[in-house]
């Protein structure tokens, strides 16, 4: 995998690397021999051993962390925020109205909304104005308002209708001070990863992506967009996803 629209010499970062996806993207950068630098971040400090791979680290609920991870990396030439949450404790994809919990929901929404969105505040206006620049983030298409025919999953969908919403909203501002910026959300389908463990039994072998699989459609889809998919969900397929 090489991200060919970008200079020889690009430098990316990954909010996330300690995950399944955002391993893979880290492992796909660091590989490619175009790329300088991939800064990796996660929560925890991570030992990375390569040479090409900085990591960092920050906590997508705590805005200084995020400040200061933005001035460790600088003006990358591209940006993935391979984050979010589905489940964990005290956090379950609900069912039916009854199982709605306004800190469980809280806590989808700062994670897989706020956080991303601080990424951005703190990120993107360090992006070169002259030149092409990737800022992706991970999405779903549950997110889409338009494609819920199931229900269910109340924190999730919405959560991550509002990263779409917040997505289509940086691109306008964007379009204005970063011409050749490319942001969008991206939906890697399903991936086996814990987030998706508890909900594989139905998927068909041929439509579970591994982390590898998944991360390299994404950042492949992602090297063919151009300013005008600024603001869009596009799939792992490279077909946008309707709001």
């Amino acid at each position: 995998m090489s991200m060919a629209s970008l200079p020889s010499g690009y430098r990316a970062a990954v909010f996330g690397a300690s995950g399944g996806i955002g391993a893979a993207f880290v492992g796909l950068l660091a590989a490619d021999p175009r790329c300088e630098r991939v800064h990796a971040g996660a929560r925890a400090p991570q030992h990375r051993d390569n040479d090409r791979i900085a990591p960092f680290t920050f906590d997508l609920t705590d805005e200084d962390s995020i400040i200061r991870a933005a001035a460790i990396i600088g003006a990358p030439d591209l940006v993935l925020v391979a984050t979010g949450v589905l489940h964990a404790a005290k956090l379950q994809a609900e069912k039916t109205l009854r199982a709605l919990d306004a800190a469980a929901m809280a806590k989808a929404f700062a994670i897989n909304a706020v956080g991303p969105a601080l990424i951005a505040r703190h990120v993107l206006p360090r992006l070169s104005r002259d030149r092409r620049t990737l800022f992706a983030v991970l999405s779903a298409k549950v997110g889409s308002i338009s494609d819920n025919r199931l229900g269910g999953w109340h924190s999730y969908r919405a959560s991550k209708a509002a990263l779409n919403q917040l997505i289509r909203t940086m691109s306008v501002e964007l379009a204005r001070t970063h011409p050749a910026c490319v942001c969008v959300a991206l939906h890697p389908g399903t991936v086996d990863t814990a987030l998706s463990k508890p909900f594989q039994a139905g998927v068909a072998p041929e439509r579970l992506f591994t982390p590898q699989h998944a991360a390299s459609q994404l950042l492949s889809v992602l090297n063919d967009l151009g300013p005008e998919s600024s603001g869009r969900l596009i799939g792992w397929d490279g077909q946008e996803i309707s709001p």
